[in-house]
């Protein structure tokens, strides 16, 4: 956990995976992210395996260097005290659809009335302004409408969902890179601000990046879709042992590799040496790295063409990651001892920050585990937070 982002408080009213995602990732940078959860707690909580029931690994993945606090937002003293911590925060973030953060009062126009310099963020499934606004969102629906299980589609294969929650990472991506933009307008300016964070445009909008392809000029020229990428020669490759990756590139790298698999003929074409006719002509080329493959072991195709530098890489399986020599050698896994459920392994955050010595991360917390010092730092007093209790608002760990 890094310092980047201290005394920043984030209000995270989100669940599952694409919001607490995003906040973790705010986390990891210093932020204080209060984890709102209602009296039901995170549906993720019960995701993966797990030591104790609502400690499901899903959970703990993504709800690290976060607070626990559990409100009956339904109630009104549980929405007293929220408005309490809105007067206080910078961040306030959610994944509902409009009409249910509607229902709750917690629209943008009635949150910045307590606080006009709160960025507010609304992670949600489809832009509040077209006819899918108030529709379910969840990762397959995402996948699905948003092109990208049409991709796996071929005249043998029927479109596929990719098997990790990719539509929620992505969309939390783009979430987290609104609230710091939101951040730096307030640094800047004073303003807060509202941004909205809709999965299905998200995601259009990184799968189209390439593959709007012809469509991108008026009129079209030519179909959509990348060919590189969507060629069915563009795969892991089968090797006499097992499967590689490789992925000559550049004219340079196309030489090397025609000449290593003895197709000199081939290595010195104009429409090879040529890039723009290469393309046009890439799956021939993807063919023949096919084709060649199965000769050779997977070991010692990784040596040949890393002697030429040419781009490859084996195909891990996940339990490879953990004994891989990179993330080894960077301190990518780390140990961590959780209160409850002993000794986890965790994924630091990726970046990387010169001149900043990152702190050890706070485990993932426990249901509602810090429902008293949140509300003792937001000014509450015991006796208030007892009163809270004992109306049905608050919800403690020894009260479930």
């Amino acid at each position: 956990m890094f310092k980047l982002l201290e005394d920043i408080t984030v209000l995270d009213l989100s669940s599952v995976m694409l919001g607490p995602f995003a906040s973790q990732l705010l986390a990891d940078l210093g932020a204080n992210v209060i984890k709102i959860e209602s009296p039901e707690g995170d549906i993720f909580r019960y995701a993966g395996t797990a030591r104790n029931q609502g400690m499901g690994s899903g959970y703990l993945n993504v709800n690290r260097n976060k607070k626990s606090l559990a409100l009956n937002l339904k109630t009104k003293n549980g929405r007293y005290a929220l408005n309490k911590l809105i007067e206080k925060a910078d961040v306030l973030m959610h994944n509902m659809r409009p009409s249910a953060i509607d229902r709750l009062g917690l629209d943008y126009e009635k949150v910045s009335a307590l606080n006009p310099r709160i960025v507010y963020c609304a992670a949600v499934g489809f832009g509040g302004d077209g006819p899918y606004a108030n529709e379910p969102a969840y990762d397959d629906i995402m996948q699905a409408v948003s092109g990208f299980a049409s991709l796996a589609q071929t005249p043998s294969n029927p479109p596929a969902f990719a098997p990790t929650l990719l539509a929620d990472k992505i969309a939390g991506l783009y979430a987290a890179l609104g609230i710091l933009s939101g951040l730096v307008k307030l640094e800047r300016t004073g303003a807060g601000t509202a941004v909205e964070a809709p999965m299905f445009e998200s995601l259009v909008s990184f799968l189209l990046a390439e593959h709007l392809s012809g469509h991108t000029f008026h009129p079209p020229k030519g179909e959509m879709g990348y060919g590189r990428l969507t060629t069915p020669y563009r795969r892991p490759y089968q090797t006499l042992d097992g499967y590689i990756s490789v992925m000559p590139y550049s004219t340079k790298h196309w030489e090397r590799f025609l000449t290593l698999v003895e197709r000199e003929d081939l290595a010195q074409a104009n429409w090879v040496r040529d890039t723009s006719l290469r393309s046009e002509s890439i799956e021939d080329l993807y063919q023949i790295v096919a084709e060649s493959m199965p000769h050779k072991t997977t070991s010692q195709w990784l040596n040949d063409l890393k002697l030429l530098d040419i781009p490859c890489g084996p195909v891990n399986s996940l339990p490879d990651l953990l004994d891989d020599t990179h993330l080894r050698a960077v301190n990518f896994f780390q140990k961590i001892n959780h209160p409850t459920e002993g000794l986890l392994t965790s994924m630091r955050h990726p970046l990387r920050f010169v001149g900043e010595t990152p702190e050890s991360d706070i485990p993932a917390p426990t249901y509602g585990s810090d429902g008293v010092d949140v509300l003792l730092a937001a000014g509450f007093d015991q006796e208030s937070i007892q009163s809270l209790v004992e109306s049905g608002a608050l919800i403690l760990p020894d009260k479930l």
